[in-house]
């Protein structure tokens, strides 16, 4: 019998003993946010611990500090931030046992990376709260008029989104999905197209993926942030051009079952909801009665 399952068995105990019998909750935040944040996943956190009695919230910080998690939002490769986190959750004993867990804005895609790559511990339902699980094609409007760091990142992601040294710096770049050219996407992208199967099928993603209890995923109705909008629920432009959509059902991903999203769909394990607000704008008791109290339990 390991050390680690020992822990993780009297941790579970003493949670016990406490009063919490539900599940870990493991968050990963937004591009600009990061782990501990009071005004945002710190307060999620507490949200959940007040509703679930203290229950284990284990937010996600990339790096040993709250500067280097922020900075890894923009600037460092996801390969890698998917590979840290998975090193950590295995290393924490009070995850031991399994967890739940939600992603905000790019969170959601990365969490959703975590749950193909990092099978052990078992996540149980994934909640994937405005991610872009079929990434972006568009630069959200800019934050202040003549923000040059804006001005920036509209100028590569429009022109070298896919050069080698752009894919390996530019978090927002690993998940920029080129619906005209689709190839030069696939040939380059070092992430989205891998976790989408879109070049080689790696039964370890889809098996991995079919490991989860429910897949949910929030679209926001008014969010100009995730571009099209619709990529929070897997749907996005139809190949060739960036106008007419798709849904997830129309999709190639759907129809050849890369990800085995069709037996889940079929089976009632992928859950669609929609928020019309703006992008992340929800209420406490919008986020308590439809995400905490179905899937955190």
């Amino acid at each position: 019998m390991s050390v680690r399952y020992l822990l993780g068995s009297w941790v579970l105990i003493l949670l016990f003993c406490h009063g919490s019998t539900y599940l870990p909750v493991v968050m990963w935040h937004g591009m600009g946010d990061s782990c501990c944040n009071p005004s945002s996943l710190g307060y999620i956190k507490k949200l959940i611990e007040n509703e679930h009695n203290g229950t284990y919230v284990y937010s996600i910080m990339i790096g040993s500090s709250v500067i280097s998690d922020t900075e890894s939002g923009f600037f460092k490769n996801v390969n890698d931030q998917i590979d840290e986190t998975c090193r950590k959750i295995k290393a924490d004993p009070l995850l031991a046992d399994g967890y739940h867990a939600v992603g905000f804005s790019q969170g959601g895609l990365f969490i959703r990376g975590l749950a193909q790559r990092c099978p052990d511990p078992p996540m149980k339902n994934l909640v994937s709260i405005g991610g872009p699980q079929q990434g972006v094609f568009g630069v959200p409007p800019c934050p202040a008029e003549g923000s040059k760091l804006c001005e920036y990142f509209r100028k590569i992601l429009h022109t070298a989104a896919y050069a080698s040294w752009i894919q390996n710096t530019l978090v927002q770049a690993e998940f920029w999905h080129d619906s005209i050219d689709i190839e030069d996407y696939k040939r380059g992208s070092v992430f989205l197209a891998d976790i989408n199967q879109e070049n080689a099928i790696n039964e370890s993603y889809r098996s991995n993926l079919q490991q989860l209890e429910k897949l949910v995923m929030v679209m926001f109705l008014q969010d100009i942030i995730i571009i099209p909008k619709e990529s929070a629920w897997f749907g996005f432009y139809a190949p060739g051009q960036d106008q007419k959509l798709q849904t997830l059902q129309e999709s190639s991903l759907y129809q050849e079952d890369r990800l085995g999203l069709k037996i889940m769909d079929r089976a009632g394990r992928l859950q669609f909801h929609a928020v019309d607000g703006q992008h992340l704008h929800f209420t406490d008791k919008w986020f308590l009665d439809t995400i905490v109290g179905p899937y955190f339990n």
